[in-house]
């Protein structure tokens, strides 16, 4: 019973993040809905017995590549109105795909139920062994793939990252160390009771031509 309880408080809360991270107009706030939605899924894997699936959830998911979403985020200053615009233009589309993808979420859960096969024999070994014996046979190939398709996404989200943009400096190593003392240091005479920010462009021009050709100041 009480089992059955914590399972419908799980998906029940799990369900409403992810169509909160789908709703969301704020970005952040549907990385944080998605934040909630793992932590809720952590929980149906530890009633199903999936210890290590649960803290692999947290700790990958939640700890890592929720972060990275945050950051990518708040980096690339995507402009979410104009993505937006398009959404009723591509809403049958994407539901003929979130269609293809629910039907075969449905044929991979419940296919061995329809043919009439039984559980596995060897029921003793931890979930962590039997994990690593289908990802690393049966779909070892399928797993490569998936972390090809991570790191070139890491290096588009990087490539976003380091594009120009306006009022955005970046920095150049090679240009810094090339630097001579004259193009660094720069010596401005400063009246008493002043401060730089209160001289003249003129004023400050002129006693940095000063201390350039050699002037005490």
């Amino acid at each position: 019973m009480i089992e059955a309880l914590f399972f419908y408080l799980f998906a029940g809360i799990m369900l409403a993040s992810g169509l909160m991270v789908v709703v969301s107009r704020n970005p952040v706030y549907s990385v944080l809905f998605l934040i909630l939605a793992f932590f809720n899924a952590a929980g149906l894997f530890v009633l199903i017995g999936a210890e290590f699936l649960a803290m692999l959830l947290v700790v990958v998911y939640v700890g890592a590549v929720a972060v990275l979403f945050l950051f990518v985020v708040m980096m690339l200053d995507i402009n979410f109105s104009e993505m937006r615009a398009g959404f009723q233009k591509y809403l049958p589309l994407g539901l003929i795909v979130g269609g293809i993808l629910v039907f075969e979420l449905v044929a991979a859960m419940y296919g061995d139920v329809f043919k009439g096969a039984t559980l596995p024999e060897a029921m003793d070994i931890s979930n962590t062994r039997a994990l690593g014996n289908v990802i690393y046979t049966k779909y070892m190939y399928l797993f490569q793939v998936a972390g090809l398709i991570l790191l070139v996404a890491m290096i588009g989200a990087i490539s976003l990252t380091m594009r120009k943009r306006e009022g955005v400096r970046r920095q150049s190593v090679a240009a810094q160390n090339l630097r001579s003392r004259a193009e660094t240091v720069e010596v401005v005479s400063v009246p008493s009771g002043s401060s730089p920010e209160n001289l003249s462009t003129a004023a400050v021009k002129s006693t940095k031509t000063t201390s350039r050709n050699g002037g005490n100041t």
